[in-house]
């Protein structure tokens, strides 16, 4: 392909043997990216193009037959790490330009075509290099196609969601089918606050890597929502392969892992999400080395009470045994559900509320809610790397989870008939936190704790 690419530009490719060496020689070496770069190894080689100023560059970009320089995926993540090189041009695909330019790298050179980098070279072709203000790409399209006003009814279920996503709490839905689990979780992004700067590049560096920025995109500035189908594998949830790449939970970094039918995953699955949920990220070991990626997500899970659906519906007679019953359940272990903070029961709609239109709050409302209880938030870890209530330490819950002798009390209550975990308690604290969040009160209330505890009660009330 690269000869080809030669000679279609009108450059000699020379008739003795070439041998090129990529190093360091250990590290496996895959796509396309190495076509530009061995392209002009060669035309130097033949003494084509001076070498005087070749340190100065970097070359990134996939050839076609006819030398057209074709987009290659992982330009940001290639742009970020020549910012720790002497070089001080990057040579990138035309197509990946406002990609690259996300990097903050000042010297950025989009061409078209090999001949368009040889006389870029030789100052034959003068060109700026390439800027894009980041603040307004970040701006752009920022928008979501759904929006909760959508959802007819479900108020309590609303604001369960309402509190998970002003503290980045995790999610189980139970419900029959057609209850609109799916469609609640797929309008959880729509109230979580927009994306920083910095979070929106960690996305679009992952998404890069992955093949899934498209030219019309430039930059993820909406979270991600990920639904993999329960016939998914581990590998393909957490990630792996013999040269690491990432999974769903990394693909779902600061937005929304959605996992429909959540007792149908393998059982391989659902423990392998424990140790994300409680690290936010994944360390995938080989022998030639170790890959950690991020994975900080909100899981959403939704399931039905039985096998058969129907066993909460009003109008529907389920036709499950209770052992049928007790074994679909127990296929999320108690280990797994601990940590997941907020259970909400989600009901068929009555009649009368399936014919009404809908009139729910939309989802600018309560993303502002959202956003200023995450700034009380970001406020109160201003000198920790805690992002939000959902990932306080044990000694962050000591700090700043306040309870008065009347919350005490009835926690201690609850705790003792309902035989909660040690984990289930923290989780009671911080989803209390966060709903004095949401109404700004420093100090958590008795009301507060009890809101918190019925998000806590599904697992005793359907596991038992």
């Amino acid at each position: 392909r690269v000869r080809t690419a030669i000679k279609n530009s009108h450059f000699k490719y020379g008739r003795s043997r070439l041998t090129i060496n990529l190093s360091p020689a250990d590290i496996k070496k895959e796509g396309p990216a190495y076509d530009l770069p061995i392209a002009i190894g060669i035309l130097t080689a033949t003494e084509q193009i001076a070498p005087e100023n070749l340190d100065d560059y970097i070359f990134i970009g996939e050839l076609s037959l006819d030398g057209n320089v074709q987009p290659t995926n992982g330009i940001l993540l290639f742009s970020l790490q020549m910012r720790q090189t002497s070089a001080k041009k990057i040579i990138i695909p035309y197509a990946n330009r406002d990609e690259a330019s996300l990097s903050g790298y000042r010297h950025v050179y989009p061409v078209k075509s090999l001949e368009d980098v040889v006389e870029l070279m030789e100052g034959r072709l003068t060109q700026p290099p390439y800027q894009r203000d980041i603040i307004q790409l970040l701006k752009e399209n920022n928008h979501y196609a759904v929006d909760f006003k959508d959802v007819k009814g479900q108020m309590l279920v609303k604001r369960g969601l309402e509190i998970a996503a002003a503290g980045s709490h995790n999610v189980l839905m139970i419900g029959p089918p057609g209850s609109g689990k799916s469609m609640l979780a797929k309008r959880i992004p729509t109230i979580l606050p927009d994306l920083t700067l910095d979070q929106a590049l960690e996305i679009t560096k992952i998404h890069s890597a992955m093949g899934l920025i498209s030219s019309q995109e430039k930059i993820k500035n909406t979270r991600p929502f990920r639904s993999p189908h329960h016939t998914t594998s581990d590998v393909a949830i957490v990630g792996g392969g013999s040269i690491p790449k990432p999974g769903e939970i990394t693909m779902s970094h600061h937005g929304v892992l959605f996992m429909d039918e959540l007792p149908e995953f393998s059982r391989a699955v659902l423990e392998s999400l424990r140790q994300p949920l409680e690290d936010h990220h994944v360390t995938i070991a080989r022998t030639a080395r170790t890959t950690r990626f991020p994975a900080q997500f909100m899981l959403i899970g939704a399931m039905n009470p039985c096998p058969c659906g129907w066993l909460t519906d009003q109008n529907k007679p389920c036709h499950c045994n209770p052992q049928q019953i007790q074994k679909y359940l127990q296929k999320i272990s108690g280990p797994l559900l601990d940590r997941i903070d907020i259970h909400l029961e989600v009901a068929s709609l009555a009649s009368h509320e399936i014919m009404k239109k809908p009139d729910g709050e939309p989802s600018l409302h309560i993303r502002q809610r959202t956003i200023e209880a995450r700034a009380i938030q970001a406020s109160r870890y201003k000198n920790s790397n805690t992002q939000a209530n959902a990932y306080m330490n044990v000694k962050e819950i000591e700090q700043y989870c306040l309870l008065g002798q009347a919350s005490e009390d009835l926690l201690k209550q609850s705790i003792e008939e309902l035989s909660l975990s040690a984990r289930a308690y923290n989780k009671i604290l911080k989803i209390a936190r966060t709903i004095a969040d949401l109404e700004k009160q420093e100090m958590i209330q008795p009301y507060h704790i009890a809101e918190a505890i019925q998000y806590r009660c599904l697992d005793r009330k359907w596991w038992r």
